[in-house]
């Protein structure tokens, strides 16, 4: 009881000190939470939408995919089943009905203004027609259902958010060809629409329109009778589809029960949510590694300036036990009080991304908010449990202070040989991490050099943490030499304070060092990727243009004519994915993707060669491989492969060049004619082109880039650019990603300030006495308070000088590591380097401007008398 009532007096004595403490931790906490939070709200989300659009029983063509994705990516267009179908379906046993359903994701819905409908989150525009199927998620709040070709339905949260009201013309754009509808009515889902866009037309104008013809259903959705489960109405449905002549689940048809089609769906958003939620626990996890930091420094100081309290206590019978047990539970207390606002301040977090992805076309509501049970025991558990253990080497090292050596010393003396230990054990792991660095950078397959490289940056990140004691004393001497003498005794005075206690300065810029080192890291990495990948399009690349679409839709054939048609043009290239096996003649059969492509891609594209000629390629049954199937299969020029062609038939083509794979574009990427493809692909299975190249008439290139874009200007869903503009898009798209790193990254920063700040403020308590004696003899406040400034400014800019220097090593063994992958430029942006390192020093101005202040008004005869 003693000890419980020793260490809360303890805890509220210090409260101010413990509560910058318990912010990090707060901070961490709540990074983990709100993304549990935040994911299983998602999860939720998508959960009932799957549940409330599945029918009990679906049936859908064999090769389509998942619920909901029955697109034939290569063609544009939906696979479907006969109409004839739907009847027989119906006479299943324990079928109460079933009806055809279409649904196509190919296509793109534009206003009366050309404006895409679509969701800017990523999200897919749905275009089907309307079924009673469809009256579980929607009901209709506006107008009326569709009743012919003149009709659309639209959600009721496009609607809001374009402004679309009833007898608006919107115009449809699919692979079959383009056509107009007047809003008719507004649908509202009954659950959550996470921001697709939906459209609905009648039957037959959905058939027509997206199908290419009536009488095609890209799925049927079947209802059970009552008392009949859905696996039992599957099996049923299945012998109904064999005796029909189909076979069942076994080949021309996919049965799925609700739960199957749900499931199935929910695996393919439930990769991408993994993806995200374990990101984001990366970076709380680093907030955490930086937050211990804090916690560390924090105990050791008030350890420290607790000395004579904690001899006394030893001195009238507590044993190292009690005075060790009586800091860790200060430190429990720390942890509970922090974690329990972590977790509440995740929650909160958890609503604000919700919002935020609102705003970005992810509509989320917070009435599916889902907080499970296990979110606020994890959030606890790992509060409490790194404050304990972060504070347990300052609760031993309290547990040793002597009696004796307490009651006649103010502070606790440095271990000079534990301190020639660390820097032993620091500088061996710093070369160790830099040799696995070094190796990794001289690894000649990125598989085995990624795994060096990954202990290089632990072992040298760790080693920099345990040696920063020792880099403090020098680093610091030469940025005081460079920043702080100019201001003279002032600034002097800031050097020795910034060097009294190096283990302390070394544990408050280690906590900086952590997250400005993985900025200068990802800096140099994507500065990397764009410096290369301009640098290998200009080798490479001899298209003027480049025609894509910008939600990787394939094209239609309106766009493709146009562009052909459009003036100043000397050649528009076709470029299409066509998927195949191909067997070896080592026998090895493998699935791979042949690029489809015109002749002249040939110029678009400048393709090393290390035997034949590419052009060659492009002649009648003959393709290209690239070196590294080469080697594997051991083909050469001349050799034959077959290829079975999906949806067509059997192929010997002939190796007519063999490509080099060092390089990032078309890598791997395996070469032959439309023409060649089009022998053995049905028409209506050709793929529709993936990406169009154009090459502009000598002298007409401006000429040619306005015509383009003129020609295609009623489909604002693709974009023409010049080679000019592929680089600025590529340098933006990483520009972008690493702003949400450096944005994720910021959470580490702001914990890495409160443990600036809570070191300035404990050393100026530990300082009481000297600040007060140094404003006797002449210290004015404004000198004080600069003093303070100071420290804190060469503190964080030491911080910054270590995490910079550290990251740029790792940054450049990654690139040279990459370089395998075709990230052959390495280049340093020494202008985002520059701009972190002196953004530092304002962050030591402002850590400081609390502590300084306080500092400012203490009373200089009190201060005097402080023991």
């Amino acid at each position: 009881m003693t000890v419980w009532k020793t260490s809360m007096r303890n805890f509220f004595a210090h409260k101010g000190r413990m509560a910058l403490s318990a912010v990090a931790v707060l901070l961490s906490v709540a990074f983990v939470s709100g993304t549990l939070v935040f994911t299983d709200t998602m999860n939720t989300t998508f959960d009932k939408l799957f549940a409330a659009t599945a029918s009990d029983v679906t049936v859908s063509p064999k090769s389509a995919g998942g619920a909901g994705d029955d697109e034939n990516p290569e063609t544009g267009k939906p696979e479907s089943l006969p109409a004839s179908l739907v009847g027989k379906v119906a006479k299943a046993p324990g079928a109460r009905s079933a009806e055809g359903a279409v649904t196509s994701m190919s296509v793109t819905v534009v206003n009366s203004a050309n404006k895409d409908m679509g969701s800017s989150s990523g999200a897919p525009t749905i275009a089907g027609n309307w079924t009673q199927n469809d009256l579980k998620a929607m009901e209709i709040t506006s107008g009326h259902a569709p009743r012919g070709p003149t009709d659309v339905m639209v959600d009721a949260d496009t609607a809001e958010k374009h402004h679309l009201k009833i007898g608006d013309e919107l115009r449809t754009i699919a692979v079959t060809g383009d056509f107009t509808a007047k809003v008719s009515g507004i649908a509202s889902f009954k659950v959550t629409n996470p921001g697709a866009t939906v459209v609905y037309f009648d039957t037959a104008t959905a058939q027509r329109e997206l199908l290419g013809k009536e009488g095609l259903f890209t799925g049927i959705s079947v209802t059970a009778a009552a008392g009949v489960s859905d696996e039992q109405l599957k099996q049923n449905v299945a012998t109904t589809l064999s005796d029909a002549g189909g076979t069942g689940t076994g080949g021309t048809y996919k049965l799925q029960t609700a739960k199957e089609a749900a499931d199935s769906s929910r695996e393919d958003v439930g990769s991408f949510l993994d993806v995200m939620k374990y990101a984001m626990l990366g970076f709380a996890g680093i907030a955490l590694l930086v937050g211990i930091f804090l916690i560390v420094n924090t105990f050791s100081m008030l350890v420290a300036q607790r000395t004579r309290e904690i001899g006394l206590m030893r001195a009238i019978g507590s044993s190292r036990k009690q005075v060790n047990r009586s800091v860790l539970l200060e430190a429990l207390l720390l942890g509970i009080v922090g974690s329990i606002a972590g977790v509440a301040a995740g929650v909160g977090l958890a609503v604000g991304l919700m919002k935020l992805m609102g705003s970005m076309g992810m509509e989320l509501s917070t009435s599916d908010l889902t907080v499970k049970v296990t979110t606020p025991v994890v959030g606890l558990v790992l509060g409490i449990v790194v404050t304990v253990v972060a504070a347990y080497v300052p609760a031993r090292r309290a547990g040793k202070i002597s009696p004796m050596a307490a009651l006649r010393d103010a502070g606790t003396p440095a271990d000079g040989k534990a301190g020639r230990i660390r820097a032993g054990i620091g500088l061996l792991l710093t070369g160790g991490g830099a040799a696995a660095l070094l190796v990794a950078t001289q690894a000649d397959k990125a598989t085995e050099g990624s795994m060096f490289l990954g202990l290089g940056v632990v072992l040298s990140l760790i080693g920099f943490v345990v040696i920063g004691p020792l880099l403090a004393g020098v680093v610091v001497r030469a940025l005081s030499a460079v920043v702080l003498r100019m201001f003279g005794p002032v600034g002097r005075l800031a050097e020795r304070n910034a060097l009294r206690n190096p283990r302390r300065t070394g544990a408050t810029g280690a906590a900086l060092m952590i997250g400005l080192a993985l900025v200068a890291c990802l800096s140099v990495v994507g500065s990397s990727m764009v410096a290369s990948a301009t640098d290998e399009l200009d080798k490479s690349v001899g298209a003027d243009f480049i025609i894509q679409s910008g939600k990787g839709q394939p094209f239609v054939p309106q766009v493709e004519k146009a562009l052909k048609k459009a003036p100043h043009i000397e050649h528009v290239t076709d470029y299409k994915g066509v998927v195949t096996k191909l067997t070896s003649p080592d026998g090895r059969t493998e699935d791979e993707e042949l690029v489809a492509a015109d002749p002249t891609y040939a110029q678009d594209l400048r393709r090393e060669t290390v035997a034949g000629e590419l052009s060659a390629a492009y002649g009648k049954n003959a393709m290209s491989v690239g070196d590294t199937y080469a080697k594997r299969h051991g083909v050469k020029l001349g050799d034959t492969i077959k290829v079975a062609f999906k949806k067509g038939g059997t192929a010997e083509l002939k190796i007519a060049a063999i490509t080099s794979d060092d390089g990032n574009v078309d890598k791997g990427a395996m070469y032959t004619s439309i023409t060649t493809a089009a022998q053995y692909i049905p028409a209506d299975r050709m793929p529709q082109n993936q990406m169009m190249f154009a090459k502009a008439e000598d002298g007409k290139a401006k000429e040619a880039y306005a015509a383009l874009k003129a020609s295609i200007a009623d489909y604002p869903q693709y974009k023409v650019q010049n080679q000019t503009d592929f680089k600025q898009e590529l340098k933006d798209q990483i520009g972008q990603l690493l702003n949400i790193v450096y944005g994720l990254l910021a959470l580490a920063i702001i914990v890495a300030v409160l443990g600036v700040v809570n070191t300035l403020a404990l050393s100026v308590v530990e300082r009481t006495r000297e600040i007060g004696l140094m404003r006797a003899i002449g210290l004015s406040r404004r000198q004080l308070r600069r003093m303070i400034r100071l420290e804190s400014v060469v503190i964080a800019l030491f911080g910054a000088l270590l995490g910079l220097g550290l990251g740029m090593g790792w940054g450049t063994a990654a690139q040279k590591l990459l370089a395998l992958e075709g990230l052959k430029v390495l280049e340093i942006p020494w202008s985002t380097i520059i701009t972190v390192f002196v953004a530092s020093a304002f962050v030591g101005l402002f850590a400081a401007l609390v502590p300084a202040f306080r500092a400012g008004r203490m009373n200089v005869l009190n201060a005097i008398a402080t023991e």
